[in-house]
């Protein structure tokens, strides 16, 4: 893709400036108007509604549709694998099958395909996944965060499939929001510079490059600052809830990802569900077009997110015109999207939404798609099915195992407990987490909210990893309750939350399960040295295990590379992750971060052992 060199400021109120250098950027996306501004010319309305169309294909009433519907887009959302099952085989001939009815309408415009690939292309069977944002935020390492992004699109490209829901550049300030592990950090200095990264590498060095996907930055902005309690959804806690502040210190804390992933190039925002100051971001003029569009040039566009606009006020006509008049060019609407063209096209043609404004949302697609090449013949519509031996291969999972190794974040380490001696006689493995690859990786693995057991197949789990890396000598014991340990010459335990995403992860109590504290107990009552390590999507109140280990691991999600956490126990590696996030001491210090009088966590931001 052609580059050109800019210098130039971009100043925003209560931020100071944002100094672009002379370092070459990302081609502008407007320099492909005039292709994009021909085709416009030849669409009828209802091409340009399908444009802006996106359905999840679970719920397709048919095939046909796709190109009766004239179709923009098309989504594999939650749990919306092929009928065929979820082998990388079905899900390229679903997306082919897809793309070919594309290419049968009148212009040929290609689909561009979603999925949630977050840590990895997490959906698919024998996927390489990776750690989640939260321990990617504690390597610091933006060149490991780009490669991570480059493997995520090459497997992504595997399938066929060529939009990317990632990266997210939420800023979560309350770690009791269920989406804290999907942020790099608490605070926008973290986030700006991985956010920027993740494009990077999911873009490549264009959009034209066949083994790039679209990437697309969320969920903007604020969704990491709702109030508790705010949330009009689930438990009523944080998600989705209402960001008060003003907009100064909204564009200080929550602003800083999307100014620095516009600067790499981004394609794609999405709009999050969250509210700021009471007006759901859906329908937020000022916000969506008048700060990231006119302030910040994005040139992208908008796509809401999953059926985001059923949120907004009205019946559904007047719904759908708040949010397009606000500013949003696609709209994701799963399973509606025939009531969803219905109603947009009565709006164009009665005034109520501008065509001005129809065109402008088209015009957007269309530039991205033709920067993407999709409307250059045979160039990366289908899937290359030449990079399946590339899918899940030791070449990818050696970089997410060393991901693995850079994230984790020793807390504590007492009587140089860690490393452990290869040349023990016995090492004793207990807690729920410790075989399980479930809980190892978290939410949005094959299913949205992921769930416990073995069902990614590939990798390899704590305790495989452990009896992996000592010799044939030393013996490895497991207990899922941790007793049996007497004798042993060290102890293992593997503790922590179990799968969940978005809203279901909201809680009100951070305190550790009963049956983690219990294995920490049966383990310490050995009188052996303990090694805890946490999984989990946040930190943890520790108040009843940290002063029984003798170290303590923060693992966080590390995907399924449990070789990684090995390779640092046992000493291959020294730990150099560090807190992205505070730890509190309880629950009364969640939500205080630097610079207030009352900070005082059990552990800062930024703090992290090593030997």
């Amino acid at each position: 893709m052609v580059r050109f060199r800019f210098a130039a400021i971009l100043c925003l109120a209560g931020l100071g400036c944002l100094i672009a250098t002379s370092a070459p950027g990302p081609q502008k996306l407007t320099s492909f108007d005039s292709r994009a501004n021909a085709l416009l010319a030849k669409m009828t309305l209802d091409e340009k509604v399908g444009q802006m169309t996106q359905p999840d294909q679970l719920y397709l009433k048919s095939d046909a549709d796709i190109a009766n519907y004239y179709l923009g887009s098309v989504l594999s959302g939650a749990d919306s694998d092929p009928k065929e099952g979820n082998s990388l085989e079905a899900w390229a001939n679903l997306i082919d099958r897809y793309q070919k009815r594309s290419l049968e309408t009148r212009l040929a415009i290609p689909l561009l395909y979603g999925v949630d690939a977050v840590h990895g292309h997490n959906n698919i069977l024998g996927a390489v996944v990776f750690p989640h944002n939260i321990g990617l935020g504690a390597t610091r390492n933006p060149a490991l965060i780009e490669k991570i992004a480059r493997i995520t699109a090459l497997e992504v490209r595997a399938t066929g499939i060529n939009w990317g829901f990632a990266p997210c550049v939420t800023v979560p300030r309350d770690i009791r929001w269920g989406r804290t592990y999907e942020g790099y950090a608490e605070e926008p200095d973290g986030v700006k510079e991985l956010g920027a990264a993740a494009v990077r590498g999911l873009q490549g060095a264009g959009l034209a490059d066949p083994l790039s996907i679209l990437g697309c930055a969320k969920h903007y902005a604020g969704d990491g600052g709702t109030a508790y309690g705010s949330s009009t959804i689930g438990p009523h806690l944080l998600d989705r809830g209402d960001t008060r502040l003003d907009e100064k210190t909204l564009r200080q804390i929550h602003l800083q990802g999307y100014l620095t992933t516009i600067r790499a190039g981004v394609g794609s925002i999405m709009p999050s569900y969250s509210s700021w100051n009471g007006l759901k971001m859906s329908g937020n003029k000022r916000l969506l077009t008048e700060v990231l569009k006119e302030e910040l040039g994005f040139e992208g566009f908008l796509i809401s997110d999953f059926a985001a606009i059923d949120e907004l006020p009205g019946d559904y006509k007047h719904k759908i015109a708040m949010s397009i008049n606000a500013g949003m060019d696609m709209v994701m609407v799963p399973e509606r999207y025939q009531e969803f063209i219905a109603r947009l096209k009565e709006a164009a043609q009665d005034g109520t939404v501008p065509m001005a404004r129809i065109d402008d949302a088209v015009r957007r697609i269309l530039r991205v798609k033709i920067a993407m090449g999709l409307m250059d013949q045979n160039h990366g519509q289908l899937a290359d099915r030449q990079l399946w031996k590339q899918f899940g291969s030791a070449e990818h999972r050696a970089v997410a195992r060393d991901a693995v190794r850079q994230s984790l974040v020793l807390l504590k380490n007492e009587h140089g407990t860690l490393p452990l001696s290869k040349s023990a006689k016995r090492i004793h493995v207990g807690g729920k987490s410790a075989d399980d690859m479930g809980n190892q990786c978290g939410g949005w693995t094959i299913s949205w909210q992921g769930q416990s057991g073995n069902a990614m197949p590939g990798g390899t789990t704590i305790l495989q990893a452990i009896k992996k890396a000592v010799p044939k000598e030393t013996k490895v014991t497991f207990a899922l309750d941790g007793k049996g340990a007497a004798g042993a010459d060290a102890g293992v335990v593997v503790i922590g939350e179990k799968p969940y995403a978005e809203t279901a992860g909201d809680r009100s109590d951070l305190s550790l399960a009963p049956e983690d504290v219990a294995a920490v107990d049966n383990m310490k009552a050995a009188g052996i040295p303990v090694v805890v390590i946490l999984l989990s999507g946040r930190p943890m109140i520790l108040d009843k295990v940290l002063d029984k280990a003798d170290a303590f691991v923060a693992a966080w999600l590390p995907g399924t590379e449990g070789d990684g956490v090995a390779d640092v126990l046992f000493g291959a590696y020294k730990p150099t992750g560090k807190l992205s996030f505070s730890w509190p001491r309880s629950m009364a210090q969640v939500g205080v971060h630097r610079g207030d009088p009352n900070y005082n966590p059990l552990f800062q931001y930024g703090y992290g052992l090593s030997w």
